[in-house]
């Protein structure tokens, strides 16, 4: 489970891997088997804001419907979910079943190679979701274990396991974080009133209660917030997490503000405490990045450009990759929203649609060339899912991936 991000495809596959291959086919996984499975999905689940940068693990260890151990990868605790659960098991592991979300890693990383703990165990056999997107393992855990004469065998829940670490695999294969543009609309798809028609300073709520509240839960989701200095200065936002759910650290708060025009006395400076990262250009002033350092806000240079003289979006996701940030949630106005799907760094989008009518007048989703309705007919595998609003309607979220995030990966699907 090393972060460290290696751009792969199937070329660099080497003969470990290969084999895997040549041997893949259909498994016979039984209904017991799936709900240990389900299980280990589970526990890896709630280990969302814990495990990043490494990927979301769990593992549950059984003798048929007896399970002896459990467990899941938090990062701070060192422990992949494979030891979590033999520490559990204890003597319970020798000729167990360990069913495992992401393949047991065969390298040494912070910690030794799960797979060599899982053949020392006494282990009989190991069932994973998926093969790992990182190219240190890419199926060499899964060849140790075949070598060791115990059943080797992946692709049970195979899909729920992806998604449950699309930003992994996306960071793995890139070295940049995945991207998921957020925004609530107006059933005709705008952001906002008009500006001469809304108070400075004061947020416009277009959804209700629940929808932004599942909007918390997506931030508790992301490594970093990403916005414009627009948004900022539009409704003085505090891009915080308020989900109050665990989170081993603080989610980035991320503002794109070439000139430094965000005020020093806005919410979001006054509550920065080493959270709050402003991308600036080079023509900022020294004294105005100095002031905002001195208030626990850091601060960069960026000095690429993209055609339009704005900084360059992928040389921001360039540096949010090395400080090993896997996930961006990007919650922006017209121009910022346009910029990203135009340099098309969005691989995924969430959008809430109130029932309010804003009118042709009203601020634009993005500009003409991208509206939330193309979008969504861009998006793979759409979801749609209903927020009960304080009008006693509903607020609609859609959302979907516009590509795979572990499309580089080989697939090595048993069917």
């Amino acid at each position: 489970m090393s972060v460290r991000p290696s751009k792969i495809g199937t070329t660099t596959i080497d003969t470990h891997t290969s084999r895997i291959q040549d041997q893949a086919m259909p498994f016979d996984f039984t209904q017991t088997d799936r709900q240990h499975m389900q299980r280990a999905l589970t526990l890896a689940q709630a280990t969302l804001g814990l495990a990043s940068p490494n990927p979301q693990v769990g593992c549950v260890l059984a003798h048929g419907n007896n399970v002896v151990g459990e467990g899941a990868h938090r990062y701070d605790l060192l422990d992949h979910a494979e030891i979590v659960a033999l520490k559990h098991a204890g003597a319970s592991a020798v000729g167990a079943t360990a069913y495992v979300t992401l393949e047991p890693c065969s390298h040494h990383g912070r910690t030794g190679p799960c797979a060599n703990a899982l053949i020392e165990a006494g282990v009989a056999r190991v069932v994973a979701a998926t093969l790992d997107p990182n190219p240190r393992v890419a199926g060499s855990g899964m060849a140790r274990i075949e070598d060791a004469g115990i059943l080797a065998q992946h692709g049970l829940l195979e899909s729920e396991a992806r998604r449950l670490n699309d930003a992994f695999a996306h960071y793995i294969l890139s070295g940049r974080p995945l991207v998921t543009l957020k925004a609530a609309l107006s059933v005709d798809g705008k952001l906002a009133p008009p500006v001469h028609a809304r108070t400075p300073g004061e947020t416009f709520w277009l959804t209700g209660i629940a929808a932004r509240e599942e909007v918390h839960r997506l931030r508790h989701a992301s490594d970093a917030l990403l916005s414009g200095v627009g948004t900022i200065l539009a409704d003085d936002s505090l891009l915080t997490d308020r989900s109050a759910l665990p989170r081993r650290r603080p989610l980035l708060r991320v503002v794109l503000d070439t000139d430094l025009r965000i005020p020093l006395t806005s919410r979001i400076v006054e509550s920065a405490r080493e959270d709050l990262l402003i991308f600036c250009g080079e023509g900022a002033f020294n004294e105005a990045q100095r002031a905002f350092r001195t208030r626990g806000v850091q601060v960069e240079i960026i000095t690429e450009r993209d055609d339009a003289g704005r900084i360059d979006l992928q040389t921001v996701l360039q540096r949010l990759g090395e400080r090993q940030i896997l996930s961006v949630l990007l919650e922006a106005g017209s121009t910022l929203n346009a910029a990203a799907l135009s340099a098309k760094i969005v691989d995924k989008a969430v959008l809430f649609f109130s029932e309010t009518e804003l009118g042709a007048s009203a601020i634009p989703f993005a500009d003409a060339a991208h509206s939330p309705f193309q979008l969504i007919e861009q998006l793979q595998e759409v979801e749609r899912c209903d927020y009960p609003n304080a009008s006693g309607g509903f607020d609609a979220c859609v959302r979907g991936s516009l590509h795979d995030p572990w499309a580089d990966v080989f697939t090595l699907t048993p069917g």
